[in-house]
């Protein structure tokens, strides 16, 4: 980084993890778009914050503890899907909720109450909800 060129590279992005500057990347669209997918499927942590500053051409991701983060439920922007400008959320999510409360969980641990209901975690893991920042 320390011999990076701005006139080389001069629409490239710079890329920050917790403050610090580690590269460059010339096409932040597709970059954005692939770190998002890889938080709504689970591969990466859900409370990590995910900042695209388009105008000074920064790409912020924040991984550090103490941020204000709060859940919202995601529209569907694949430009191929039948459910585009749509939540995320369906009736099948919905419906795997309504079965939790039939399971009975009683005498089991906090991890395998986790393990057989679909709940909170199944709707971070299935990219129907998402932290978000105050910043994103």
């Amino acid at each position: 980084l320390e011999e990076y060129e701005p006139n080389v590279s001069p629409h490239a992005t710079k890329i920050f993890i917790n403050g610090v500057w580690v590269g460059v990347h010339r096409d932040p669209t597709q970059l954005v778009s692939v770190v998002k997918k890889l938080r709504r499927d689970g591969t990466l942590s859900p409370e990590m914050s995910l900042i695209r500053d388009v105008r000074d051409r920064e790409f912020k991701i924040f991984t550090d503890a103490g941020r204000v983060c709060r859940p919202l439920f995601i529209i569907d922007d694949d430009p191929f899907s039948p459910n585009k400008g749509n939540l995320a959320l369906t009736r099948e999510h919905i419906d795997k909720l309504e079965a939790d409360q039939e399971i009975d969980v009683s005498g089991l641990s906090d991890e395998e109450r986790q393990e057989k209901r679909y709940g909170w975690q199944g709707l971070l893991h299935s990219g129907v909800v998402e932290y978000m920042d105050a910043e994103e």
